[in-house]
């Protein structure tokens, strides 16, 4: 598609799909088009049906989650956020990530055949933005289950019990961050929901539903890429076995750091953990000789974008010394992902240990993939160490 068409419409999805890297580029940094509509046009101009009170729990999260917003509004809320959620605070959880990476990583270090997804990928993330937040050990059980639920939201064909579990997971999550604010209000700690709630610029503070959802947000965007990149990089590894013995063998020397850097990213433009990201046209206009009418969606394939041989030497191969390597994995512009940093981290941190200390890992059955086409990951990884 990429050769002989790379921007196609396709009438059932009724989208405008953009295959190749130069045009998902972009776009992505075109102000013609956003993130969200419903501030330039009503929903009765859209045609839309009046909102489903089914899920009026799941609509008032999304609705304040302010990465769907455009400027001003998006910006006010993303410059308070960046005073709290910043590198120093990010680099801050490094000590605290090794530790547990390391203690993951024993469970699947015995011999007998484990599962990297469960073991690893999964709790890794969710213990590190708990401690990032502010989330209490006894409270974090939930937050997994709340935020598979609400994800399921973002995939095509959601079911009515799909829809019912997300609105009660978004109306639970939200209450439950509302009284850890209450009480960070009151007994203010070192976290992130201490800082969102005292944080102020310009006379601006984030309402209670703005802090509620953005720490949803930053749970839920950061759980699901870091799962889904750490299990497909370490399933891309596999497929590709001369980079896990490139990565292995250096690990440990001075050079490793480096290495781990640039493994991360490719293992990211590899295998794409969100292949697919939309975008409204915001106002009529034309893009390389394509009529793209106000109120209409297109569709921007970063899968593919990150295999465009135009932009990647050798695309369809992984190579973990790659060094010319802007994917598009967290996008770009306006909205480029808040919390690529920790992501980056999280990656970095979990190959270089599972490269040190289980240089031997390998496959032990076959990986099961979900199957979500907006979020990408695996179910299950089989290894033995």
């Amino acid at each position: 598609m990429r050769e002989a068409n790379p921007v196609f419409r396709d009438e059932a999805w009724d989208k405008v799909f953009f295959t190749r890297y130069e045009d998902v580029a972009a776009l992505l940094k075109d102000r013609r088009l956003g993130r969200s509509i419903l501030h330039v046009l009503s929903r009765e101009e859209l045609g839309w049906p009046p909102p489903d009170p089914r899920q009026a729990d799941f609509d008032r999260f999304q609705s304040k989650v302010f990465m769907d917003w455009e400027p001003p509004d998006h910006t006010r809320i993303r410059s308070l956020v960046s005073k709290v959620f910043t590198p120093k605070r990010v680099e801050g959880l490094r000590p605290r990530l090794e530790a547990a990476a390391l203690r993951l990583i024993e469970t699947i270090g015995g011999g007998g055949p484990a599962d990297f997804v469960r073991q690893v990928a999964e709790p890794l993330p969710v213990s590190m933005i708990s401690d990032l937040l502010g989330v209490p050990e006894e409270g974090r059980d939930q937050l997994r289950p709340w935020s598979a639920a609400i994800v399921k939201m973002y995939e095509l064909g959601f079911t009515d019990e799909d829809q019912a579990a997300a609105s009660r997971a978004a109306r639970e999550f939200m209450d439950y961050i509302g009284r850890l604010a209450s009480e960070r209000r009151q007994h203010p700690q070192d976290d992130l929901i201490s800082g969102l709630v005292q944080v102020e610029e310009a006379g601006e503070r984030l309402t209670a539903d703005e802090l509620q959802a953005t720490c949803i947000f930053l749970l839920n965007a950061g759980h699901e890429a870091s799962v889904n990149g750490a299990s497909l990089g370490l399933w891309s590894l596999f497929r590709n076995p001369g980079q896990w013995t490139r990565l292995a063998r250096a690990s440990a020397t001075q050079d490793g750091a480096e290495l781990i850097r640039s493994a991360v990213e490719e293992m990211l433009r590899y295998e794409t953990p969100l292949p697919m990201f939309e975008r409204w046209v915001l106002e009529d206009c034309d893009y390389r000789g394509i009529h793209l009418a106000r109120g209409s969606e297109v569709a921007l394939l970063y899968i593919s974008g990150n295999r465009d041989p135009r932009r990647f030497d050798q695309p369809d191969e992984m190579d973990v010394t790659r060094s010319d390597n802007l994917h598009l994995t967290f996008g770009l512009g306006t909205h480029y992902c808040l919390g690529a940093p920790l992501a980056r981290l999280e990656l970095q941190v979990l190959f270089r240990a599972l490269a040190g200390r289980l240089p031997n890992l390998q496959p032990a059955g076959e990986a099961e993939f979900n199957q979500g086409f907006v979020i990408r990951g695996l179910r299950s990884l089989p290894v033995a160490a």
